[in-house]
């Protein structure tokens, strides 16, 4: 479907302008309140309802050069991390028109890429002091309370970027649902309490992947002369604020305050808070992730026994099975494998349901010309003799012949097939009392093979006795109303088999075109999660990290304004080199550019969660607080306070006093940093693309105005 135009300026950079302007279809994506959008194709007027990022390119036309970069860049984020692509999709844009604004005001395109890179790098160093250690969420898992209990909550933004009320900034909402931490906190002695304080991130002991090298060289050269010249660093890359800073890093990595009789040590152990605190609004599909997750608990526990292994999310092992046209009350998690199949399998399971069944999994497809590729004859060779005397459907009526004799011979009811089935094949298996599902996840299979003792196998030819599995079951799913099951034409079953490591959400709505996007929310949640445990860390979130990068990169650009002002003077030692001297120049200008872009995604965000009426007045706001953190002289430590003013009364006139049900907000971190870095990339390599080279005979189609500057070879 082609994109809304958009007037291109010729005389500025192509590439970059056709970055910004497919960026700005997602403008409304960020935050928690995403805004549906409805794609139509204006040649046959066909719609479709989108809710995210990726979907949303779907439906675009992204056959250009740019397109197709952008489209790789989102992919990429979605298929690793299945989260952040909104922030790619907005950061891309914002930077794409700061990259655009550099060149119109002469900046030479390699010192913007140098410039930028330091300063994202630079960010991402800075934001290790909004880190959060997430330890033990699992050892009071049976005591705590449930995911439900919070469900009716909400969540916005952080502290210190909610519209307070004595301004005429704020719209009409409930102050109520803003969010500030309701953590576990513990003291030297290990005793839990209640405290408004906040914390500092643990040292890292895997570096991460994606972080520089020299981390100490990159802060030293945008640092210099700076009001950060007292920063020291630290257990690898953490920063310890020493002036105007009450926070003190501890060798294990927590934060440690200043100034109490008893000094208080905080970690984040408690599950449901943790999802509160990623569900980002969401509390529906959170609420089933919480249900997965603690099934997934139970399983372990009753398979370790006493012996109990510390547990760990294996989000591998969930699967989902979308049912449209069903009311939302049916939604649900469930152990084994929940699949719908055809209304003519009724019978069918009526009479294998009430049995012990023997399974067979097949790893490729189950059809006839599915073979090795040694023994595929080649498409252009044709036996006369043969071909008179053997027609391709006889071919696979003994093909099929042969598979129903191996599968009586096994006595096997059920084949789960990870490819394509023949439907010659699973019609004739329905007449033999036998179930054949095909397109089965590859997690799937696994978990049967190990719960059942099943061997999967390539090829038919191929089973034997001990590729067979036993002790599986197959039933209906639950009753469901029979209008609704004829309307939707299928039937749902459950299969499953003794301590199978499987879980299954089903995820039900009355309105097909949301089917989609209840999925995608689902596995957003999921993966959140998953990677908050895996790195046993996650960010403040809501804003934060992306407030502490633009105040951050102001105060770099003061710094690189000074020593300019240096170069200009001739002051500054070492300045023979031309990029040494360019870059002192010319990086305030950038590093204001980049700033922009954080400076636009606030807007935006505070914008999309209704909390002003336009993002003039957002921007207004995000200024005034960016002088406040300006003047605390650590803007780390301005966020972390602000934090603890809330729980402590300062900050939180017209909020609950039951602190315990305002829910943190949590960002994942390596998730985050790496839509910046694949944003930033994406823009940096547009911005280094001089032509554009169009090859094949599609160029004589074009009229002379869109050749126009073109070289086609």
């Amino acid at each position: 479907m082609v994109m809304a135009c958009r007037v291109i300026n010729k005389r500025r950079h192509m590439g970059l302008q056709h970055l910004s302007s497919f960026a700005g279809t997602g403008r409304t994506f960020l935050g928690p309140l995403k805004l549906p959008k409805f794609i139509i194709d204006a040649e046959c007027q066909e719609s479709v309802l989108i809710s995210s990022t990726v979907r949303l390119l779907e439906s675009l036309d992204l056959t250009s050069a740019v397109g197709q970069l952008l489209n790789e860049a989102v992919q990429a984020q979605n298929n690793t991390y299945k989260t952040g692509t909104s922030t790619l999709l907005f950061l891309i844009g914002a930077w794409s028109s700061a990259a655009e604004e550099c060149l119109h005001l002469g900046v030479p395109i390699s010192l913007i890429v140098s410039a930028m890179s330091e300063g994202l790098n630079s960010c991402i160093e800075e934001v290790v002091s909004l880190q959060v250690p997430v330890y033990n969420v699992f050892d009071q898992i049976d005591n705590t309370k449930t995911f439900s209990g919070l469900e009716t909550s909400s969540v916005s933004l952080c502290p210190f970027l909610q519209i307070p009320s004595d301004t005429g900034l704020q719209k009409e909402h409930d102050l109520k649902d803003v969010a500030s931490p309701s953590l576990t906190f513990y003291n030297l002695s290990g005793i839990p309490v209640r405290s408004p304080k906040l914390f500092r991130s643990q040292a890292e002991v895997e570096a991460d992947k994606n972080t520089l090298q020299n981390p100490q060289s990159l802060q030293n050269s945008l640092l210099t002369g700076s009001r950060y010249g007292k920063s020291i660093l630290i257990h690898s890359r953490h920063f310890n604020r020493t002036d105007n800073n009450q926070w003190i890093n501890k060798p294990d990595g927590f934060l440690e305050q200043r100034g109490g009789a008893t000094p208080n040590t905080y970690r984040c152990s408690d599950l449901v808070e943790l999802e509160m605190g990623l569900s980002h609004g969401d509390h529906h599909s959170m609420k089933l992730v919480d249900e997965a997750v603690r099934l997934q608990y139970q399983n372990a526990s009753m398979q370790q026994g006493s012996c109990m292994m510390p547990f760990r999310f294996d989000i591998s092992r969930i699967s989902t099975c979308c049912l449209p046209g069903i009311p939302e009350s049916f939604s649900c998690v469930c152990p084994g494998f929940v699949t719908v199949i055809s209304i003519s399998n009724t019978t069918l399971i009526k009479e294998l349901q009430n049995q012990p069944i023997r399974i067979l999994l097949i790893e490729g497809d189950l059809t006839e010309k599915y073979r090795h590729l040694g023994f595929n004859k080649a498409t252009n060779i044709n036996t006369v003799l043969e071909s008179m005397r053997v027609q391709q459907d006889t071919t696979e009526e003994l093909w099929t012949n042969y598979v129903l004799q191996v599968l009586i011979k096994f006595n096997v009811n059920l084949v789960l097939v990870q490819g394509n089935v023949s439907e010659h094949l699973t019609e004739k298996c329905i007449h033999s009392k036998r179930l054949v599902l095909g397109s089965v996840n590859s997690s799937v299979m696994q978990a049967f093979a190990e719960a059942s003792g099943a061997v999967q196998v390539t090829y038919i030819t191929q089973v034997n006795e001990n590729c067979v599995g036993s002790g599986v079951s197959v039933t209906f799913w639950r009753s469901i109303p029979s209008d609704v099951i004829d309307r939707i034409n299928v039937i749902t079953i459950v299969i499953k088999t003794e301590g199978i490591n499987l879980v299954t959400v089903v995820l039900t709505s009355p309105v097909t075109a949301q089917m989609q996007t209840k999925e995608d929310r689902f596995w957003t949640c999921a993966y959140r999660l998953y990677y908050a445990l895996e790195e046993q860390k996650v960010f403040l979130g809501g804003g934060a990290v992306e407030f502490l990068c633009l105040s951050h990169l102001q105060i770099l650009a003061e710094q690189s304004l000074s020593k300019r002002n240096y170069v200009c003077s001739g002051w500054l030692p070492n300045t023979s080199s031309w990029l040494a001297s360019s870059l002192a120049l010319y990086r305030s200008t950038v590093l204001k550019c980049l700033a922009n872009g954080w400076h636009k995604y606030l807007s935006t965000l505070i914008y999309n969660t209704a909390s002003c009426s336009s993002e003039f007045e957002a921007s207004t706001f995000i200024q005034q607080r960016l002088q406040n953190a300006t003047d605390s002289g650590s803007p780390s430590s301005y966020i972390l306070n602000e934090y603890s003013k809330l729980n402590s009364g300062i900050f939180n006139s017209g909020i609950s006093n039951k602190l315990e049900q305002i829910p943190s907000i949590y960002d994942v971190v390596i998730p985050k940093t790496e839509a910046w870095r694949r944003a930033l990339d994406l823009v940096l390599l547009v911005l280094q693309t001089d032509s554009e080279i169009i090859t094949g005979l599609g160029h004589r189609q074009l009229n002379s105005q869109e050749t126009e500057g073109f070289l086609f070879l």
